[in-house]
């Protein structure tokens, strides 16, 4: 040992036990004191992640509940209505004779119903508001630029299906226009010129003083969920039509892409042999998952409506498309719900004498049946959200009627909301848009919410 050796044990050797143990405990300490704090900043990063996306989410919805909410309430006024048959002059409706022919019968009662067309309708609304209120005598034709166009033929239809009106006063409501609702509601600046204002000053002026004296009032507004779209009279525009076009396209996509996808996967999971073909299956699958949506629709535009001529514009169309897009999502997804199942699951039935399918249908299934049920559902809720793929299909048309088929032409909701948002009635459009989007994520929630509640009610812990 030489010198230098021998130095640095004898100063070793002069440390005591304690000093030695201090020491140790000083560096396990240090040791310790890092790795908490390395602890304590990873959860402070993912505690700020978390408030971040809860923020931004909170900031989406908060402005959508902003504008939307105010939407579903809108201007109107309800008044009672006087059919005067003085101004109802198209008589009683006809009514066939014996010996009377459809075809002349058919051409007396469209006859009628031209008459009936031709009645000032606007007058029965106009002498209605000035029998309620004494002083808008002499203003009819201002009156008349209060209410939406659409009423008119409300009240025509009214006494096309129930002709005994004629002579009654009924107490029914009026929508108002939308200038006129955009007007009182504050949403365009008052301070504009006349030439920039929609409404002239004597209708503007008019709409306050209906507004001062209570017959013109903000009332939640049914409609938006009974009427359909309509251009010649914004105020009536509804979702009815979009979102039985939803509905349709949605029951598709279920009798369609959950059975497939589920037998599929059950399939390529539990009874498939592993070679390359389910490999090369395996792969695409994967792929198709990742394809954008609006390849999709080209997909649909050309087979289902250029190859099999099937109907532009209807929900049969774009549930097909939906289908096809959704069905990888839920192979996929019920492929991970059957391997989340324990081996000792299989191995224990095929031990007591099960086949294969008696394995897989009455043990594994019933297991794997939460997480396949939350998967075929998510992928339900975001075929509902698509638009790309439902513009190339024609569904951006414009449909003034509810489908009763799902080869009627419809659109849907997310394209409704696309429709709204690009309106040049901006002011009242942009809340009614974000109306529509809060009906569309109603619904989406409540499938998410309905996606956990099986999955609570199914889940077997084991």
């Amino acid at each position: 040992m030489n010198m230098k050796d021998s130095t640095v044990d004898s100063a070793v050797d002069n440390r005591t036990p304690n000093e030695i143990r201090d020491e140790r405990k000083r560096t396990i300490m240090l040791s310790l004191s890092k790795r908490h704090s390395k602890e304590k900043r990873f959860r402070l990063f993912g505690l700020s992640a978390v408030v971040i996306g809860l923020f931004f989410v909170a900031l989406l919805f908060g402005s959508i509940l902003y504008k939307g909410l105010p939407a579903f309430w809108q201007t109107s006024m309800t008044i009672p209505v006087h059919f005067d048959p003085k101004i109802i002059d198209a008589g009683p409706p006809p009514v066939q004779q014996r010996g009377e022919s459809p075809a002349v019968y058919q051409e007396r009662y469209v006859e009628w119903q031209s008459k009936m067309s031709m009645v000032d309708w606007d007058a029965i609304i106009t002498k209605s508001l000035v029998a309620k209120d004494k002083s808008l005598a002499g203003k009819e034709s201002d009156l008349s630029s209060i209410y939406t166009g659409s009423e008119v033929y409300r009240l025509r239809d009214m006494v096309f299906e129930k002709p005994s009106l004629v002579g009654q006063t009924v107490e029914l409501k009026f929508l108002a226009d939308a200038n006129v609702d955009v007007w009182l509601s504050g949403k365009i600046d008052r301070g504009l010129p006349d030439s920039q204002q929609q409404l002239s000053p004597e209708v503007r002026q008019l709409s306050d003083t209906l507004k001062a004296r209570g017959i013109l009032e903000n009332t939640f507004n049914f409609q938006i969920f009974t009427n359909t779209d309509s251009r010649s009279s914004p105020a009536s525009s509804g979702l009815a039509g979009a979102f039985m076009g939803s509905l349709f396209m949605m029951l598709i996509v279920i009798f369609i892409s959950i059975p497939i996808g589920v037998a599929s996967a059950i399939y390529l999971e539990e009874f498939a042999k592993k070679n390359v073909v389910t490999d090369i299956i395996e792969v695409n699958i994967n792929n198709l998952a990742a394809v954008p949506s609006i390849v999709f629709g080209l997909l649909g535009a050309s087979i289902f409506i250029g190859w099999m001529h099937l109907p532009l514009s209807a929900p049969l169309v774009g549930g097909l498309v939906l289908s096809l897009m959704t069905l990888p999502t839920v192979i996929i997804t019920t492929r991970a719900s059957l391997k989340a199942v324990p081996p000792s699951i299989r191995q224990a039935a095929q031990g007591l004498g099960a086949s294969n399918v008696q394995t897989v249908f009455h043990h594994v299934l019933p297991l794997a049946l939460p997480g396949i049920l939350t998967g075929a559902i998510i992928g339900v809720a975001q075929a509902l959200g698509e638009t790309a793929p439902l513009l190339l299909i024609g569904m951006s048309a414009f449909v003034a009627n509810i489908p009763s088929t799902p080869l009627d032409q419809s659109t849907a909701l997310p394209v409704q909301v696309f429709l709204w948002q690009g309106n040049e009635l901006r002011n009242f459009f942009e809340g009614r848009t974000a109306a529509a989007i809060i009906v569309l994520l109603a619904m989406m929630v409540g499938l998410n919410s309905l996606a956990i509640w099986l999955r609570k009610k199914f889940e077997v812990r084991w």
